[in-house]
This record gives structure tokens, C-alpha cells and sequence, in this order.
């Protein structure tokens, strides 16, 4: 099993302090979590794509370029890249330019994204958000794969026998689908024989396990080999902490100041109790124990092989969460790297490129 640390770079005040940090520290807060990601020995470190209060993460690609820059071996994910709401070709740019600076480390997880706020500021309608999104796939992904391209378009303009540079590191980029709830994304994945990326956040396993089964039957149906696929999935926290009494005490006020939120701003309550919340939900909360046979359990229904983790301390205070990723990757990361197999594929730079001759 494979491991990522991802942010969405929320900038809200602290859910327990109520203390909001400026722009500034929020983005240095995201640096360090990333260098700290990779000491630890995480396997990949994500970066969220969002255009609407409270988030900060409207560029992951200059994130995730300056993360590059300070790092090493860690894969840079994003989390998602919201192709609904962008031109394909100079999303290609970026990420073609982001692939060569990192060494060929870049993953992509796209996704329609959601947001009635970001979709107005890109005039992107309910109705047409999942045709862009499948047009932006289709003709970034032939961008990556084709010297020039041809493409009769209906969100952007047509492209002629176009070139678009630079040519990419990797060839191809592995292209993750991010979904909540959406059958499309699932559908878009499995035609094109791609991995699924579950957000499994929200709610109870049901929903999520029920689209990763569609995703199953649709990835037989466009004649791929099962062998071949391979899903990630989220979690809705984390606090591993030597027993379970400790981590409920610690965890306690994070969830009554995020209920009391979610209460005060009319979003929906899922779970009522703290209790509930450790035992339904994706949180891994608890032991290093009770954080592997959690993990365990949702893989039987989920069968997922790579899983991420929230980067940010989410109103933890940072020591206590330093502690607990360290914790996680010394007592419960091996266990899961030695029991559930990673996914079906070279975790590395896909098909490194020879560079291309210059043009007269």
C-alpha cells in the first residue's frame, strides 16, 4: 500500500483556537508540511485545486512547482485538477513544464471539482460541467500523447495539426479520476482504462464502496484486464495516538468545534457524536492497532491499494500532529505496506521521454 499527505490549503480560522493565520503562514504551513511529508517518508504529497472561499489552492501548479523545488523523491499530486473549469491546452502547459521540473515525480487526480462560486467565475453551468470535463480529458490527454493534435471542440476553440509545448517528461502522465458521488467520473476512468481515486470523506463507506463496484463492472465492460486497476481512497482525519482512550480526548474538542461549524453554517451533520465519528466514518482515530484494522476493513469493501492522509494539523496542535504522523509511519505504515499490496503499476516516472530534437 501506498501513501499520500494532501491539503486543500483551507484558510479559516482554527476550528479550536479561532485563530486565522495570514495568507503568508498558511502557504509556508503547506512548504513545511510537504518537506515533512517526505522526511517521514511518505509517497506522495497533494495539493487541492479550489476557486471559492476558504481556499488558497486556486494555483496548485505554482504550489506544487515550489514543493518540487524543495524536494527530492516525493510524488506531487494534484487533488484535484478541476479540467471542467479550465482550457486543456494551457493546463497541458503547466503540467508538462510542472513534469520536467520535478524530475518526472507529477501525478494528476482530475476531477469536475464542485462549488456554485467557482463555476460562476467560470461560467461553467450544471448542466454542461460534465461534458467540459470529459472534452478537457479528451484533448489533454491527446496533448500528452501526440505531437500534434487535431480536435474539433465545442468548449474551446478547434485545434489544428497543433503543437503545444514543452513535449512532456513522462509519457504518459498517470491520470487519476477523483469522485465523491458521481457516476461520470467513474464511467470516464473506466473507458479509458484509468485509476479511480474515491474521496470516501463525507459519508460512510456505502456510497463510496457502491461506485467503486460500478467502476468495476465498468472497467470489465470496456474490456479491461481486472488485474490492471487500481483505486485510491480518502479519510476524513487522522489521530494515532498510543491507545484509543488518549486519541477520543485529544480528537474531542477538533470534532465538537467542527460540529458546532457545520451546525452554525447549515452544512449537513452526518455524524452527531465523536464515537460515531470513529466508527463509521474514514477518520482513522484511535491506536496504531485500531488504525490498522480500520484501514483493513475498508480495503475489503473498497479494495483500495493507495491512501491519503491529511497534511494539515486540522486543529490538532502541531507537535500532537507531527507526533501522530510519526507515529502513523512508524507503527502502522509498515504493517499496511507488508499486508495489502501496492497498485499494479511502476510507482515512479511513467515511460520517461528522449528529448526531442530541436526544430529548424
Amino acid at each position: 500500500m501506498r501513501f499520500l499527505a494532501i491539503t486543500l490549503i483551507v484558510h479559516r480560522p482554527d476550528p479550536v483556537t479561532g485563530v486565522l493565520k495570514s495568507t503568508q503562514d498558511r502557504f509556508r504551513e503547506v512548504l513545511d508540511n510537504a518537506l515533512l511529508a517526505e522526511e517521514l517518508g511518505f509517497d506522495g504529497f497533494g495539493v487541492g485545486e479550489r476557486h471559492e472561499r476558504p481556499f488558497l489552492s486556486s494555483s496548485p501548479t505554482v504550489v506544487l512547482g515550489h514543493i518540487a523545488a524543495l524536494t527530492r523523491r516525493i510524488r506531487l499530486f494534484t487533488a484535484v485538477t478541476t479540467l471542467s473549469l479550465l482550457d486543456p491546452v494551457r493546463a497541458y502547459e503547466d503540467y508538462a513544464t510542472l513534469d520536467h521540473l520535478s524530475g518526472g515525480r507529477l501525478e494528476l487526480i482530475i476531477g469536475k471539482g464542485n462549488g456554485a462560486a467557482q463555476r460562476e467565475l467560470f461560467q461553467v453551468t450544471p448542466e454542461d460541467q460534465w461534458e467540459r470535463n470529459a472534452e478537457s480529458y479528451e484533448v489533454f490527454r491527446r496533448i500528452w500523447r501526440n505531437d500534434r493534435v487535431t480536435a474539433h471542440t465545442r468548449f474551446r476553440p478547434p485545434l489544428k495539426d497543433a503543437e503545444v509545448w514543452p513535449r512532456p517528461y513522462q509519457r504518459p502522465v498517470r491520470v487519476w479520476h477523483g469522485s465523491a458521488t458521481s457516476r461520470e467520473s467513474v464511467d470516464l476512468a473506466a473507458r479509458y482504462g484509468d485509476p479511480l481515486f474515491s474521496a470516501n470523506v463525507t459519508h460512510p463507506v456505502e456510497p463510496y464502496a457502491e461506485l467503486i463496484r460500478h467502476y468495476r463492472e465498468r472497467w470489465e465492460h470496456y474490456g479491461h484486464d481486472p488485474a490492471a486497476l487500481a483505486v485510491g481512497a480518502g479519510s476524513a482525519g487522522l489521530l494515532v495516538t498510543r491507545t484509543s482512550q488518549e486519541a477520543l480526548d485529544v480528537y474531542r474538542p477538533v470534532f465538537e468545534a467542527n460540529l458546532a461549524f457545520q451546525r452554525r453554517t447549515g452544512l449537513p451533520v452526518v455524524f452527531e457524536t465523536l464515537e460515531d465519528f470513529v466508527e463509521r466514518s474514514s477518520a482513522l482515530i484511535g491506536s496504531p492497532q485500531q488504525i490498522i484494522d480500520k484501514v483493513h476493513r475498508y480495503h475489503e469493501r473498497l479494495g483500495h491499494t493507495v491512501l491519503h492522509l491529511h497534511a494539515d494539523a486540522g486543529g490538532l496542535p502541531d507537535g500532537r500532529h507531527r507526533d501522530s504522523l510519526e507515529l502513523f509511519q512508524s507503527q502502522v505504515a509498515p504493517v499496511l505496506r507488508k499486508e495489502i499490496p501496492d497498485p499494479p503499476f511502476t510507482w515512479g516516472p511513467v515511460r520517461p521521454a528522449t528529448e526531442e530534437p530541436a526544430h529548424a
